[in-house]
């Protein structure tokens, strides 16, 4: 029995119906929300824009590059333009971030380390006008980890002084001499070889070859010789890490150069000054100056430095047409992205060739080592 018969039944109102435009406009907001929850903590997309890794990656290769292997890096800039990197699209130098609020670096925890051989992408270090979360991106195999001792000899990388372990499709600038006869650009093209040319009128040809691409080109009835050109060790070139010509190397004569690693103590003499002023300076924040010889450090003289970050050593597997480490120096913990795992599409950037033959299909869906 309703004992509460003289009270009035509540009625309920109607829910009122979204309109079409909000209802749109809702799913769009949880998209981009959920999309960027996504990029910058789990898997986000990056485009191969240039060379340095052929041909183990080429240009045109589009990655998905992992931020959990190592732990997703909390933004140094949470307020920006959504899928938007550092500039804002349909310009050239709008920011589309703010610099209201700068966040310390901070890292989730990861389930892996970051080790030698690993296809690694990160911000460029030298972009100091740039928040480090937005500067640009680079791709290159990690050589060096902290602690390693790095050194080029005749162009061969050793790691500890143990010769290191060579990527499949590494390569490196040959001189090829022919007859005299001209090289065919499709055979060219069905070779791959997408850089170098013609070096003079006499039949001299500048390629970068992989090992595979040398036995390739010297079955070609033209070819007379074909030699790896390695700078001779005596060439100083003054673009080279450090600057400085205490160290007189070039890209093919490097080191030895110890990685910086997190409570490393080094001694700041005239080649440690080279070597890691740059980082204690631009990376780690604090005044450094030198005087007579001597560095001083905040305003103290300093005759040694413990590292406060982990640091490490970059190069593109195109070892003769790669910015990497050996140009700029070490990559700190703080600028790196993420591990690139997966080649998910590969379109061939040449102009010239078709829309319908742009797909490189046997590149497409493979995992990147």
């Amino acid at each position: 029995m309703n004992w509460k018969f003289w009270q009035k039944k509540e009625t309920k109102k109607p829910a009122v119906k979204k309109s079409f435009m909000r209802e749109w406009l809702d799913a769009i907001v949880f998209a981009v929300i959920a999309a960027t929850i996504i990029r910058t903590f789990f898997i986000e997309a990056f485009t191969i824009p240039t060379s340095s890794m052929e041909k183990s990656l080429l240009a045109g290769d589009f990655l998905f590059v992992s931020k959990i292997n190592y732990g997703a890096r909390i933004p140094n800039t949470p307020i920006a333009f959504p899928f938007a990197h550092h500039t804002m699209p349909l310009t050239t130098d709008m920011p589309a971030y703010s610099r209201i609020i700068e966040l310390p670096y901070m890292r989730l925890p990861g389930f892996q380390k970051i080790k030698n051989n690993d296809v690694v992408v990160f911000n460029y270090p030298m972009e100091d006008f740039r928040p480090t979360d937005k500067k640009e991106n680079y791709i290159k195999r990690c050589v060096g980890i902290p602690g390693d001792v790095m050194q080029v000899k005749n162009g061969i990388l050793f790691v500890n002084d143990k010769q290191a372990d060579m990527p499949e499709k590494l390569q490196w600038l040959y001189h090829v001499k022919t007859d005299g006869t001209d090289f065919n650009s499709k055979v060219l093209r069905k070779l791959e070889i997408t850089e170098g040319g013609k070096a003079s009128q006499m039949g001299d040809y500048s390629f970068p070859l992989t090992k595979s691409g040398i036995d390739e080109i010297k079955g070609f009835s033209i070819v007379k010789e074909v030699n790896v050109m390695f700078k001779p060790q005596a060439e100083y070139s003054d673009y080279i890490y450090p600057h400085d010509s205490i160290c007189p190397w070039n890209v093919d004569w490097f080191g030895p150069i110890k990685v910086p690693a997190k409570g490393l103590t080094v001694k700041l003499d005239a080649k440690g000054i080279a070597f890691y002023k740059r980082a204690i300076e631009a990376y780690e924040h604090h005044t450094f100056a030198v005087v007579n010889g001597q560095a001083i450090i905040d305003g103290n003289a300093a005759a040694e430095y413990t590292f406060a970050m982990d640091y490490y050593f970059m190069m593109g597997d195109n070892r003769h047409n790669s910015a990497d480490s050996r140009f700029w120096g070490f990559v700190p913990i703080d600028h790196i992205v993420g591990k690139a795992v997966f080649v998910w599409l590969s379109l061939d950037p040449d102009p010239e060739i078709s829309v319908f033959s742009k797909v490189r299909w046997k590149r497409m869906f493979r995992f990147i080592n």
